[in-house]
């Protein structure tokens, strides 16, 4: 049974999400505060997914977000949050976040949302199926979920894990933003291509020498992106 983290200060909608994850089979954790949500980070185990709230009393969700990536790579984040405003998405996706939900939101959409990403996080664990990419000075390992450069090991997000895993399979070959979005969200009906874009730019971040001159990940104008290997 996949463990969620709920981090929401209105009681009321806490609850309600809490009822229908609970009528999914998920096992529930709330949580009131951004205190509390890292308190219970600490102590509950074997958590795979957090619903953040960005504006809190204490902290923003962004902090805790933040928190969860220095802590915990392979958990899954998804923001619910008021605010709509495109830097306010952006900042959620470069603080770590997987998904983003604007409320008020369709508690039908954040289901499907949720079991895409618990889909992601547990993805690779078939191991006849994910035999390790060797492409110098790159190793991706799918059955560890580990990505090494020059056999030092490169701290993903389970999202920016899938990203890269479906770029190197298909390394030298264009895929288009739908593409990515139908392999690693599941969807090209729920999301917009700026959350393939955002997350390219913090795994560049992560593995380009010079992420401003991309020679990994490289982009195909007006279509998506392309891996290429080291020549």
């Amino acid at each position: 049974m996949d463990k969620i983290l709920i981090l929401e200060d209105e009681v009321g909608i806490r609850s309600f999400v809490n009822i229908n994850l609970r009528k999914e089979g998920y096992e529930v954790i709330e949580a009131g505060t951004g205190s509390e949500a890292i308190e219970k980070l600490q102590t509950e185990k074997n958590i795979s997914l957090a619903l953040l709230d960005i504006m809190l009393p204490d902290m923003s969700g962004i902090d805790v977000c933040k928190f969860i990536r220095e802590k915990y790579d392979n958990m899954g984040v998804i923001m619910l949050t008021a605010k709509s405003q495109e830097e306010d998405k952006i900042e959620g996706f470069i603080s770590g976040a997987d998904d983003y939900i604007i409320k008020p939101f369709s508690i039908k959409e954040l289901l499907v949302r949720v079991a895409a990403l618990i889909r992601r996080v547990n993805k690779d664990n078939d191991t006849k199926k994910n035999n390790s990419i060797d492409s110098p000075p790159f190793l991706l390992d799918p059955n560890k979920r580990k990505l090494f450069k020059n056999n030092v090991e490169v701290d993903l997000t389970p999202t920016e894990f899938s990203i890269v895993k479906y770029l190197m399979v298909n390394d030298n070959q264009s895929l288009s933003r739908d593409q990515i979005l139908d392999e690693v969200w599941g969807s090209t009906e729920l999301y917009d291509y700026k959350i393939v874009d955002v997350n390219i730019r913090r795994i560049r971040n992560k593995i380009e020498d010079d992420p401003s001159k991309p020679k990994f990940i490289q982009t195909v104008w007006g279509y998506g992106y392309s891996f290429r290997r080291e020549v």
